[in-house]
């Protein structure tokens, strides 16, 4: 069961972040344990979890990768998710909202090979033709900008498991006590700085400024970093 680690005097508060780089800085504070250590680097969950990462990996001198994790999207409310897919074809479904919208097989795996059309996308978007890092017998550091259901996070975990990282931590500035629950059995620590409780939560009320980021702002991130081999637009 994790090791949660939070900051006292940002329980239940809001609009706490300048932006996704600000929160980075902060997070990197909760995170020297890790500074320099050997066996040890950063994963990005893309689009937003990028910016936090970049300013972590800097920060700790850490190297950094993207683990492409996508959402599986209701089809008649792409806002929505009802699951999630990783990198590595692993899929977890949320089943008490699978019930609730009375979705098919056929509507499930149609959005899922969607997704996976996406990630192989944005793979060779962000990473050309370099291979993906060896996680195995690695200390992993996943970077999101935030936590909603938590599924995208759920899923990546046993995306790690199975890849046989040796060490699995959580770093998000902000995410809901609920999903952090949901994590806890699946990694050794959940590094959040913005713990909020309630029946509504919104990732983009811990920032005071907050955009979508689209591909051409992650590559943009990605460019800042050596030792990546990714393409050009």
């Amino acid at each position: 069961m994790a090791v949660v680690v939070d900051e006292p005097r940002l329980r239940e508060k809001l609009y706490v972040f300048e932006d996704r780089f600000h929160a980075g800085e902060v997070l990197a504070q909760k995170l020297r344990e890790y500074e320099k250590k050997e066996n040890t680097l950063i994963l990005a969950i893309p689009a937003g979890g990028v910016q936090v990462a970049s300013v972590v990996a800097h920060k700790l001198s850490l190297p950094f990768d993207v683990a492409v994790t996508r959402k599986l999207h209701i089809p008649w409310n792409p806002e929505a998710g009802f699951g999630a897919v990783s990198w590595d074809g692993s899929v977890l479904l949320n089943e008490r909202i699978v019930a609730a919208l009375g979705l098919t097989e056929d509507e499930i795996q149609r959005c899922i090979a969607e997704e996976k059309h996406v990630i192989a996308r944005r793979l060779k978007l962000f990473r050309g033709d370099a291979p993906f890092p060896s996680l195995s017998d690695k200390t992993v550091i996943v970077v999101d900008d935030g936590l909603a259901s938590g599924f995208s996070m759920i899923v990546t975990a046993k995306s790690l498991e199975k890849a046989g990282a040796s060490h699995k931590i959580v770093a998000v500035p902000t995410a809901p006590a609920n999903a952090i629950e949901l994590l806890r059995p699946l990694v050794e620590k959940i590094v959040c700085l913005n713990t909020r409780s309630g029946p509504i939560f919104a990732v983009a009320d811990a920032y005071r400024s907050w955009y979508d980021l689209n591909d051409d702002d992650v590559l943009k991130e990605l460019r800042k970093i050596p030792g990546m081999t990714r393409t050009e637009n």
